[in-house]
């Protein structure tokens, strides 16, 4: 049996998200104002309780206060849209009871109240259940997590990788290969190739041309990449699409009836709050420019999936609970690779310390767009998030983001 790894790290449950302090742009204001002594009750109606006990004074209804801090979850969306965010979806679950809170516009042109069910792109999220599909492919006997990759895709390969990357190994990000090509080297390249597509299988070809960064299982490097191959291995054994498969063995069984893969389609079908990208002119000012419109071909199964906060709760308490992926299977979304002690991902998933509690999760983001899942191993404390965040690819930390998940992980 493969040795399994305890540690942890002290950090939150923050994953890379995020937008760094910019210069306000002229964000539209929601649509009714209201005058600093009104502002708690304004503030009030962006969330509730889900489990009928809170009361309005912060407690149970019985006078007992709720773990749950209510005040801190309405503070963490009070006074968006802001430069750091224009939309966000909250809730929190677990034992302690439930709560919900949406905050924001719609879209800045009109300024209406941002939609509480909308949809969204949820970046990373995906390889949840991109993870979640192999392994209940491996519970039906069809992917051995063991085998080379190389058995299953050899016409992928060159000699470069004569070492045997196992599908283990591309789950938790130690199988050595390198990024694969993208349509530009920053924002402007990228937003200017947003509508072209470029092919999974283009993708993986470039990647392999690059030859390994190193030999799989000498180190764990967290790469889109590995859920780019995991995505043609899908196909390859089943002799249907990625977004069949993933369709038929997660999002069904788990209820998640709003979420799609939207392949070359730029457009996020149905209900959901326009997506921002603040870009610097020349002038040094900043001016938030709509992304929301974009194709994500290349992210695929590592990052194109459109989905909910209902859907993505009912993905996490459904993998949690057993109920999607067996046992047997599962416990790989809750193990970190052997001989890497400094390791924190699995098959899918992360894990991160906040006080004396462990966080399993994962987080992602496009371009106007992050969104996170996560929660306890028992299901005690669930958190799952969309904000519309305005830098939604820089790797410095969100305020709005930074709040959220103080407030709900407390």
């Amino acid at each position: 049996m493969r040795a399994r790894t305890s540690s942890v790290l002290a950090a939150s449950l923050v994953l890379a998200l995020a937008s760094g302090p910019l210069a306000a742009p002229a964000f539209a204001a929601p649509p009714t104002s209201t005058s600093p002594a009104s502002a708690a009750s304004a503030s009030a109606s962006a969330g509730h309780r889900t489990d009928g006990t809170g009361g309005a004074d912060g407690t149970d209804g019985t006078g007992e206060t709720n773990r749950l801090d209510e005040k801190a979850l309405l503070a963490a969306i009070e006074g968006i849209p802001n430069q750091h965010a224009t939309a966000a979806l909250v809730r929190v679950g677990g034992t302690d009871g439930g709560w919900r809170g949406t905050a924001g516009v719609r879209d800045l042109a009109t300024g209406r109240p941002a939609h509480p069910h909308a949809r969204f792109r949820a970046g990373s999220v995906t390889k949840v259940v991109t993870a979640a599909t192999v392994l209940r492919l491996a519970a039906q006997g069809r992917i051995d997590l063991d085998a080379p990759v190389q058995d299953y895709l050899p016409e992928l390969f060159t000699p470069a990788f004569e070492k045997p990357i196992s599908v283990r190994q591309l789950l938790n990000h130690t199988s050595g290969i390198k990024p694969g090509d993208g349509l530009g080297e920053n924002f402007a390249e990228v937003y200017a190739h947003r509508f072209d597509t470029l092919t999974p299988q283009r993708v993986a070809a470039s990647a392999i041309a690059k030859g390994p960064e190193f030999d799989p299982g000498e180190d764990q490097h967290y790469l889109n990449i590995n859920y780019t191959f995991l995505g043609l291995l899908i196909e390859k054994v089943t002799g249907r699409s990625y977004a069949s498969e993933a369709t038929r063995l997660v999002l069904r069984p788990a209820g998640m009836r709003h979420t799609y893969f939207p392949g070359t389609d730029p457009r996020v079908r149905g209900p959901h709050n326009r997506g921002y990208q603040t870009v610097e002119q020349p002038d040094g000012t900043v001016k938030p420019v709509d992304v929301t419109e974009w194709n994500q071909a290349d992210r695929w199964a590592a990052g194109d999936m459109i989905s909910t906060t209902a859907d993505l709760e009912r993905l996490l308490t459904g993998l949690f609970g057993g109920r999607i992926v067996p046992q047997p299977q599962l416990v790989e979304m809750f193990t970190t690779p052997a001989g890497l002690p400094d390791a924190t991902r699995s098959a899918g998933l992360e894990y991160k310390q906040v006080g004396d509690q462990i966080f399993w999760g994962k987080s992602g983001s496009r371009y106007g767009y992050s969104a996170a899942i996560g929660g306890t191993r028992n299901l005690s404390r669930t958190v799952v998030y969309s904000v519309n965040a305005t830098d939604a690819k820089s790797a410095e930390a969100n305020p709005v983001i930074d709040r959220i998940t103080v407030a709900a992980l407390k």
